[in-house]
């Protein structure tokens, strides 16, 4: 099967956020430590790593097997989703979000302490907010495009299947 310029659009900018939050967390892994943080600017951006067990702000730190597997069938469903976009906005908005689930769901599977239930590694800290790492930025800029795209009214797909094909 051939994939549509949007398709394609969708898969590499996931692959390029996939890849820029593994290299950026095996750096955090090699240069950082959570007991010192490095001040970027002040107390205001630091970088400080964390090994996190659960959602954002540590929530459901025992539900990690839940996460992952929610994580796969999101992944499974954008793949299902990505031929029929219609709309260049969905396809970021699509790629951002799958860039970012896979970079959490490859912690999820191969950190400790197992399979499915791995740390995320997260490393950029902003005051009043929970660590975070590339791939959550990526799926928090998804929401805002979606917000803005929804608030629009542009939808993913236009049209049924016939109408595409015409």
């Amino acid at each position: 099967m051939r994939l549509s310029p949007l398709s394609k659009r969708l898969y590499l900018i996931a692959w390029a956020i996939w890849l820029t939050d593994l290299a950026t967390k095996s750096w955090a892994l090699a240069n950082l430590d959570s007991r010192n943080p490095v001040k970027i600017i002040g107390s205001f951006l630091q970088l400080t790593l964390i090994k996190n067990s659960g959602a954002a702000f540590s929530l459901a730190e025992g539900a990690t097997v839940l996460f992952s597997i929610f994580a796969c069938f999101v992944v499974a469903a954008i793949a299902y989703f990505a031929p029929k976009l219609t709309s260049k906005g969905w396809s970021i908005v699509l790629g951002l979000a799958l860039g970012g689930i896979l970079g959490n769901l490859s912690d999820r599977i191969f950190r400790e302490p197992g399979f499915f239930t791995g740390h995320v590694i997260d490393w950029i800290e902003l005051p009043n907010w929970p660590v975070f790492n590339v791939a959550d930025s990526a799926i928090v800029v998804a929401a805002a495009i979606a917000i803005v795209l929804s608030v629009k009214n542009i939808s993913p797909v236009e049209g049924s299947d016939e109408e595409r094909k015409a």
